[in-house]
């Protein structure tokens, strides 16, 4: 089973790289593939308008889509290994909701209270949004920590965290109600999700915060594979439970955050992808699921960006109606595949 892992990993990185240049190439504005390579190695000699479509917009937006890809495959892992539970996500304690609801307040209660809503001055307008999605998620994340550390049972942490996302979507459609059109439509359009709203030097702090916050994952495979093996027997080998709980949760909640606040709430990639890796590599190891987890969390989310803005479509599709459409079945049939093989067996 061991001798399989290399080998696979190795075509999913091979995957990576063409949908890489799959999603430089192909969109709206059709250019060449070779044409997009030449202007990717800095090629000077090419048309000015497709090495502008390039670098400033289709290279940031594949950028993002890797490392949002792979730090919400890696949220999703963490949390169904700390609740052992296959339908936990990223968005399970409820850290999406305070990410939407921070954004809420930014769209629709400034243009309620000040007639002119903050989302609306451009730059300014973004990255106040991002810093209220963080604000946001980092709230609900602290509150969740504070819970965590007085609660026993990890079903009544879930149960809770679900709660607060309930009170934070409350919470938004009161400020829908007496919001007008025009904010609605604004906080819609985020809420809908896109690996496209971050370009320039938010892209760049972007992804820096990513690269740094990814390879933290791998210091928490041991931990993670003691806490499959039960509290009891993890606590026997010497595991604080309640500070190992607290440690995956909050980092698992950081990435959530992040990814939240640049891309919006990306629905699903998180909740598919630990099943996807479990079931190619059939292993439970963290020292194997996590690397996994970060390759085909990527892999998925650069096919849904390429399917988003396929060729012939102006502008892009909402994200998280490509990941849903695109994922349920892959991972309903690998499920399907893998129990008729552990039949057979």
């Amino acid at each position: 089973m061991k001798r399989s892992v290399i080998p696979n990993m190795l075509i999913i990185t091979a995957l990576i790289l063409v949908l890489f240049l799959l999603n430089v190439a192909l969109g709206s504005v059709s250019i060449p593939t070779r044409a997009a390579w030449n202007i990717l190695w800095g090629a000077s000699d090419q048309d000015p308008i497709w090495t502008n479509i390039i670098l400033k917009s289709r290279v940031p937006q594949t950028l993002v889509a890797i490392v949002a890809g792979a730090g919400l495959a890696i949220s999703g892992l963490h949390m169904q290994t700390v609740f052992r539970n296959p339908l936990a996500g990223p968005s399970v304690l409820g850290i999406c909701s305070g990410a939407s609801l921070g954004v809420a307040f930014v769209v629709l209660l400034s243009g309620s209270i000040g007639g002119v809503a903050l989302s609306r001055l451009g730059f300014a307008g973004d990255l106040a949004m991002t810093v209220g999605a963080i604000a946001g998620a980092l709230a609900v994340m602290a509150l969740i920590v504070y819970v965590s550390q007085r609660v026993k049972g990890n079903v009544t942490l879930l149960i809770i965290g679900v709660m607060i996302g309930y009170v934070a979507n409350a919470i938004i459609g009161v400020l829908k109600y007496f919001s007008v059109e025009e904010d609605i439509r604004a906080y819609v359009v985020w809420g809908l999700g896109s690996f496209s709203r971050v370009s320039g030097n938010q892209m760049t702090l972007f992804v820096t915060m990513m690269c740094i916050l990814l390879p933290l994952s791998f210091l928490l495979t041991k931990t993670l594979n003691l806490l499959l093996l039960g509290d009891q027997y993890a606590r026997n080998l010497g595991l604080d439970i309640k500070r190992a709980r607290l440690l995956v949760i909050s980092y698992s909640g950081i990435l959530v955050a992040v990814v939240t606040a640049y891309c919006g709430p990306i629905n699903f990639l998180g909740l598919a992808v630990p099943h996807l890796c479990r079931a190619v590599f059939r292993s439970s190891d963290h020292r194997i699921l996590t690397p996994a987890c970060v390759l085909m969390g990527a892999l998925f989310a650069l096919a849904c960006s390429l399917i988003a803005r396929m060729p012939g479509i102006e502008g892009a599709l909402p994200v998280n109606s490509v990941t849903a459409l695109v994922g349920a079945p892959i991972v309903i049939s690998v499920l399907f595949r893998r129990r008729k093989e552990d039949t057979a067996e």
